[in-house]
């Protein structure tokens, strides 16, 4: 049984052939490697880079790429008598040819040479792990360092922006797909509310959501953050105790087999309820993130989205008498950053924050720049939006130690932080409440809107 639709050989042709249209000199990509653990046998599981991905599918570890003259060329370690014996039989190149929709497979050791029949620069991404950046740099005899695509030049530096202009709106096979992820994710999260009651520590609720992926052919889309300890923004230990009275943030995401990625956050109650204060952050937190969603429309910069989630919070806590003062005076002094000092959100796609590896010439238009305030500075999309993107709405609210005894922060604020009030809501460290979302023609589409985030939802699904 099949939780995901295949991607046809005909989508990936019309992929190759949008690429070709805007970068039309020679393009070889690399597949990637297997990673060893520890010893040479004993691998990471092997995922190909993202781009591969996406303009071929699955394919094998070492497996190469090459787009030139309108002509689709893919490399391949071809079969070896004891695949049998230790992976099971492998397609032939002919099959692969077939499968794959390209115009013609051939050898890995064939690659050098048919790149020097070329008699030119050949344009590359570079990967991220050694050994295939190692294995660009002979086969294109220069140097190709790994991961650094926010650092490219000219002919590289043009195939980086042709592939953002490509895959920046997703095609419908995409979009399948990442309704398909989001659907699936939601139910694990799902199951790891319905875990919490009879669970004791955060690693059997961590272990409920991913059961719930793994049984659906899912792989991680990133590493699974379950934690009492929300204001730690990436905390990927799942070894604490679950203690009545907490809130547990859980911050997981499934892959499909084809890699395409979802991301949702959701935080809820040890104990299956609400405390009054945990409930009035929360709904704060709820309010941005659903005024962000709607402003998730064709032609409004990100950069938007995330002002509109940080007034709201400002909004929210002024409310909550935790904040004083004007809204705009707040928001001028650093007031948001304090309690939602990250990004609104990122892309989405092949990777969790897709295309990342191109660094900020992918999340920033041209012109645009990374602010330099706190908390704004780690903003990763500055785009308009336009139908066929896909992003996270992720504000949050943390109490972060670090941040509350940093003078430089919170002097400007003076008395306007009331930290009499705060103190009655230590008992939220940190709420975080995501989604994925796709841009359309007219309203926003919430791909993972199955997972339960309205207070008395998310209570409902935890009493099972």
């Amino acid at each position: 049984m099949s939780f995901f639709p295949n991607t046809s050989s005909k989508a990936f042709q019309a992929r190759r052939a949008a690429l070709s249209r805007r970068f039309d000199k020679p393009a070889l990509f690399s597949a990637g490697a297997d990673v060893s653990r520890n010893y040479p046998a004993n691998t990471h599981p092997f995922r190909q880079t993202s781009h591969m991905a996406y303009f071929v599918g699955r394919i094998q570890p070492g497996a190469a790429l090459l787009l030139s003259g309108g002509k689709t060329t893919l490399f391949v370690d071809p079969p070896d008598r004891d695949d049998a014996l230790w992976h099971g039989p492998r397609p032939s190149l002919d099959q692969v040819k077939q499968e794959k929709g390209v115009d013609e497979v051939r050898p890995l050791a064939e690659v050098a040479a048919v790149l020097r029949s070329l008699g030119g620069r050949v344009a590359t991404i570079p990967t991220q792990d050694a050994t295939s950046a190692a294995w660009l740099s002979t086969v294109l005899e220069r140097s190709v360092a790994p991961g650094t695509g926010a650092m490219l030049e000219g002919d590289d530096a043009d195939l980086a922006d042709a592939i953002i202009a490509t895959r920046m709106a997703h095609d419908e096979a995409a979009v399948a797909q990442l309704r398909a992820a989001g659907e699936a994710s939601s139910a694990a999260h799902v199951a790891g509310m319905r875990a919490t009651l009879r669970a004791k520590t955060e690693s059997e609720v961590c272990a409920a959501i991913t059961h719930e992926l793994y049984r659906r052919d899912m792989a991680d889309a990133y590493g699974p953050i379950v934690t009492v300890h929300g204001e730690v923004l990436h905390s990927h230990s799942h070894a604490g105790d679950l203690s009545p009275g907490e809130l547990l943030l859980c911050d997981v995401g499934g892959e499909t087999p084809e890699g395409w990625a979802s991301d949702i956050t959701r935080t809820w109650p040890t104990s299956g309820k609400f405390s009054a204060t945990q409930r009035a952050i929360y709904e704060v937190v709820l309010e941005a993130q659903l005024a962000a969603i709607d402003r998730v429309r064709p032609g409004a910069s990100y950069r938007s989205v995330h002002e509109i989630a940080k007034r709201k919070i400002v909004e929210g806590l002024v409310g909550l008498g935790i904040f004083r003062g004007s809204v705009d005076g707040l928001l001028e002094r650093g007031a948001a950053a304090i309690f939602f000092p990250h990004g609104v959100g990122h892309l989405l796609g092949l990777d969790v924050h897709d295309m990342e590896d191109l660094g900020d010439r992918a999340g920033y238009a041209p012109g645009r720049r990374r602010s330099e305030a706190f908390g704004d500075r780690y903003l990763r999309l500055d785009r308009d939006l336009v139908p066929g993107m896909a992003v996270t709405i992720e504000p949050g609210f943390y109490q972060v130690p670090g941040i509350l005894a940093d003078e430089a922060l919170m002097g400007p604020l003076g008395s306007d932080l009331d930290r009499a009030v705060l103190a009655r809501y230590a008992d939220v460290r940190g709420i975080r409440i995501e989604d994925d979302v796709l841009v359309t023609d007219g309203d926003p589409d919430v791909l993972t809107r199955a997972c339960p985030k309205k207070v008395a939802e998310v209570e409902s699904a935890i009493a099972g």
